[in-house]
């Protein structure tokens, strides 16, 4: 079963690059993986493509909570306290992010994301208080350890990192490339981007992000910016595409509150982050949209090398929503 990512990727970062000039060195690498797509662009000597698809399938049989078999699902199960490079790299890297968030961030939510139906295990879309206040006992990502036989804070904890695995494998695949001698790469899975060097027209990378358009059947494309980036990882998370409808007929999006275990409500509709790694952007993204605009833009301000394009719902604007972005984020209009 593939890695199904909850939370991030709602707004589609595609790139503007025209393939059909590329240089006979650049190899295009594209296909369907954790129930998504990737699409990659690499400048090197010899074909990569099984290297990448390996580098996939590690990450799957480390962290997707749909693979049975993974070390998460295990670990999930409580079957064992056996942990790998992966699991371990990204269990600390998810607590850093959720004390930058304020604890915003917290992949230990997961129990709570199935209650509401966006997890890797149906729920009711509209759980009882009381089975949100049992769910939400084992929520706690800073209270799980690395150095004992209980990872868990309790047995009934759950993690999973689908808000950060994405990005994650854009960089492993990355430093896959690299390690191969190729420094030229354009790396997208279900819309989080690494970049490195230069793109086929010998320039920098060029990367749209989409407009908060919802639309019930299908992604819409309709262009908002244009960045012009290279070394940097991109991430974009957003409710206007993953949302669901209560029985009481409420529209409730996926991102859950670590707090309340209850869908966020806020005017946030997307926010872009620009980071030094895409691990990175995917997780401030995420955190960003469990923030109101102000602390997420504060976030975002007090970290060296990052930037972020945050969406607000403006019901008196003509488009709908207006753009807040840091001093440093790159957009070309």
């Amino acid at each position: 079963m593939k890695l199904r990512l909850l939370i991030f990727a709602v707004v589609t970062l595609v790139m503007v690059s025209c393939l059909g000039t590329r240089s006979p060195r650049y190899h295009k690498c594209e296909g369907a993986v954790w129930a998504t797509s990737y699409h990659i662009v690499y400048n090197s000597s010899k074909m990569l493509d099984d290297s990448i698809i390996a580098v996939m399938s590690m990450v799957e049989m480390s962290l997707s909570p749909f693979e049975p078999m993974s070390t998460v699902s295990r670990i999930n199960r409580g079957e064992t306290t056996d942990t790998d490079s992966l699991f371990r790299r990204i269990l600390l890297a998810s607590q850093r992010f959720c004390n930058l968030s304020g604890g915003a961030f917290d992949p230990t939510v997961a129990p709570v994301v199935n209650l509401w139906g966006f997890g890797y295990r149906n729920g009711s879309a509209e759980p009882t208080q009381a089975q949100i206040d049992s769910a939400m006992q084992g929520v706690g990502i800073l209270k799980c350890r690395l150095d004992g036989t209980n990872i868990k804070k309790q047995p009934a904890t759950e993690f999973n990192f689908s808000a950060i695995t994405k990005g994650y494998g854009c960089d492993l695949i990355g430093e896959m490339l690299r390690r191969n001698g190729c420094t030229d790469y354009m790396i997208e899975i279900g819309g989080e981007v690494t970049v490195s060097g230069k793109n086929p027209r010998g320039e920098k990378w060029r990367i749209m992000v989409d407009a908060p358009v919802s639309n019930d059947t299908a992604v819409v494309h309709e262009r908002m910016a244009v960045m012009e980036v290279t070394n940097c990882g991109i991430a974009t998370s957003g409710n206007y595409r993953n949302y669901r409808s209560t029985l009481s007929g409420k529209r409730v999006g996926h991102t859950i509150s670590s707090f309340t275990g209850r869908p966020v409500m806020s005017t946030m509709l997307s926010a872009t982050v620009m980071a030094s790694d895409a691990m990175t952007a995917d997780a401030l993204a995420t955190a960003c949209m469990a923030m109101n605009p102000d602390e997420a833009k504060a976030m975002i301000e007090s970290m060296p090398d990052t930037e972020a394009l945050i969406v607000v719902a403006d019901t008196a604007s003509v488009a709908g929503w207006n753009i807040v972005a840091t001093s440093g984020f790159p957009v070309i209009q």
